[in-house]
């Protein structure tokens, strides 16, 4: 195997696993920054070796192992030596290589999830907690962050640094938070999940238009926190729309990996299991509410979209009522900028264009690559091509996702005269 192989196959791995990798090391080593470190050191070791003897039968178990060992030669320098040797010993041995991160049952069911309390520690600010998360649990770059929040790289990193400090000034305690403390927990928990999920279901950057693996790890905690807190509505309307976007996946790229507009995707690809799953869960988190919380408006809204047998029967009235509702309650800009795309398609393009106007100056949307699209696709269906075309080749120049831009490229070109 040549070593542009096996790099690509250790950058596969730890897309992987590195989530569990540090999340296990928390649980053993009981500090973020040095779990992070480790699991670190472990990625170079592969890089190192595997070139020379191959790709391990057990990737991630391989990984843990020499982790493990780097935490060893760490506390021996430190002659922190009895302490490290406990945790590793309750933790089956140092010398057991574990055959799989799915046997290291944790008090809440997963390390990952224990992880996301973890750095959602009340001694953070809610801005810092969640974006500490997305780095550690979520695996997302800083860019990846960065737009997630509408914010520069260069914040990110700064705050990411900042919670890491804090956690380990703090002395922060990290076993499992129980009771009145996990309840407070828990809101920062649900938000970091739903971002981890969009940069999943519409990636940031690179070639890919979606990364079905971010995705499928968010619906998985999803699943695991429905069933740690069971009475809580918003975590089951959390559920239900992940459960009802990743329904679509499939039909959102075609055979190349291009990207496949909402209005163009071919319904019968659309992940039925997953859709009754998600009208499940809504239904669920309807009978504990008196009303909807965020999670479970925008749940609605999938669901609207996911009863339509085709484009055309999409109740998009009824989707501007709930992206009215859900503005009511969230107050964002981006909320806005999908209301005006409803009020476009249930009203006319107008309509769309006027309350895009009104929004057009919002700070959060500044450089957000969103606004040119959706206001060159209005521009383009009310017969102005030429302004059209100038918003969408603008939209690509905001956009660091390779297929959306030239998904846009394409679009501004058909408007050339």
């Amino acid at each position: 195997m040549s070593d542009e192989t096996t790099r690509a196959a250790v950058e596969a791995v730890w897309r992987l696993e590195s989530t569990r990798l540090v999340a296990g090391l928390v649980r053993i080593v009981r500090d973020v920054g040095l779990a992070e470190d480790l699991a670190q050191d472990a990625l170079v070791a592969a890089l190192d070796s595997w070139p020379r003897s191959g790709i391990p039968d057990r990737p991630a178990a391989w990984l843990m192992t020499i982790a493990k060992r780097r935490a060893v030669d760490l506390y021996r320098r430190h002659e922190r030596r009895d302490v490290l040797y406990a945790a590793i010993a309750r933790d089956r041995g140092a010398d057991v290589v574990e055959p799989d991160f799915a046997a290291a049952v944790d008090h809440v069911e997963d390390d990952v999830l224990r992880l996301m309390f973890v750095c959602c520690h009340p001694s953070l600010t809610p801005e810092a907690q969640t974006t500490l998360t997305l780095k550690l649990v979520g695996g997302l770059s800083s860019r990846e962050i960065a737009r997630a929040y509408l914010t520069s790289e260069a914040t990110i990193t700064q705050r990411v640094g900042r919670a890491k400090r804090t956690l380990t000034e703090a002395g922060a305690a990290l076993d499992e938070p129980a009771g009145a403390d996990r309840a407070a927990r828990l809101t920062t928990v649900l938000g970091v999940v739903y971002l981890l999920f969009n940069e999943g279901y519409s990636a940031t950057e690179g070639g890919d238009w979606t990364r079905p693996d971010l995705c499928a790890e968010a619906v998985r905690l999803g699943r695991i926190m429905a069933t740690l807190v069971p009475d809580d509505p918003e975590v089951h309307g959390l559920s239900a729309l992940m459960e009802l976007q990743s329904s679509r996946l499939r039909a959102r790229v075609g055979p190349d990996g291009e990207p496949v507009l909402l209005r163009d995707q071919d319904r019968g690809r659309w992940d039925h299991v997953r859709i009754g799953r998600g009208l499940a869960a809504l239904d669920r988190s309807a009978a504990l509410a008196q009303q909807p919380g965020p999670y479970a408006l925008q749940a609605e809204i999938a669901a609207c979209h996911a009863r339509a047998a085709r484009a055309e029967d999409t109740d998009w009235a009824a989707i501007a009522a709930l992206y009215e509702r859900l503005g009511r309650v969230s107050g964002t800009a981006v909320v806005e900028l999908n209301r005006a795309v409803a009020l476009s398609m249930a009203y006319g393009p107008q309509a769309g264009l006027e309350l895009l106007d009104q929004i057009a100056g919002a700070p959060a949307l500044r450089g957000y690559h969103l606004l040119p699209s959706v206001r060159g696709d209005l521009l383009e269906r009310l017969g102005r091509p030429e302004e059209a075309r100038a918003e969408f080749e603008r939209a690509a120049e905001l956009t660091r996702n390779d297929r959306e831009r030239r998904l846009l490229l394409d679009r501004a070109r058909r408007l050339a005269p």
